[in-house]
């Protein structure tokens, strides 16, 4: 298909631009991605009170409409942009760099990307990212690995999200672990909850030395 291969190589060569900005001004580029709900945003309120103090943090919010969650990080005090797709359903490397106009990236050590909540097309565009992360939350079940397995082959990193729910709802984390490890068997996989906290450190930990991977490059 000439027409989407030609869309895929123009979205890499300005995905490939974004890298270079971002590895001279030594900031570590994070591609957020889960479906609607699973907590992307809280899981970002959480990040910038975890290492707020230590890094400078700035977000990149996608939605196909509102600035409901920008809104919601710039109350953390840091820079976020808010870009509407008016009904893509996944964020572009123009859409980021255009964004990227809009930060002061010399006061920033981490950068997140939150694509747009969808388990299919954010996978398959390059923002210029350093790691792809995804968040699944365990009221999703642990069947999405088998339906939806590209995004789970290319994140550097799951977080399975909602844990204090596990009581209430039919889901395995045994079953997400291995399911997962046949698509991607270098992932790291964090299980949290955002709303009570628990295992946030070990993500936090995680951020940490990549954002150091990047600056001693």
């Amino acid at each position: 298909m000439p027409v989407v291969r030609n869309i895929l190589e123009i979205n890499d060569r300005l995905a490939e631009e974004n890298r270079r900005l971002f590895d001279e001004k030594k900031v570590l580029a994070l591609n957020l991605m889960s479906s609607p709900g699973a907590g992307k945003t809280s899981l970002l309120e959480r990040t910038v009170e975890g290492l707020g103090d230590r890094f400078g943090i700035a977000v990149i919010e996608g939605d196909i409409q509102s600035s409901y969650d920008a809104e919601r990080i710039q109350k953390k005090g840091v820079q976020a942009v808010q870009i509407n797709t008016d009904g893509a359903c996944h964020l572009d490397g123009n859409m980021v760099q255009s964004a990227l106009a809009a930060l002061d990236l010399d006061s920033v050590d981490l950068l997140v990307i939150e694509n747009v909540g969808n388990l299919v097309c954010p996978a398959e565009f390059n923002l210029g990212e350093h790691h792809k992360a995804m968040i699944l939350s365990v009221a999703e079940g642990d069947d999405k690995p088998l339906k939806y397995p590209l995004m789970f082959q290319q994140s550097s990193v799951l977080l399975v999200n909602k844990i204090d729910l596990l009581p209430y709802v039919d889901c395995d984390l045994a079953t997400i672990r291995q399911r997962t490890s046949q698509l991607n068997p270098n992932q790291t996989v964090f299980q949290v909850s955002c709303r009570t906290g628990e295992g946030l450190d070990a993500w936090y930990a995680w951020l940490e030395a990549r954002i150091q991977e990047v600056k001693n490059a």
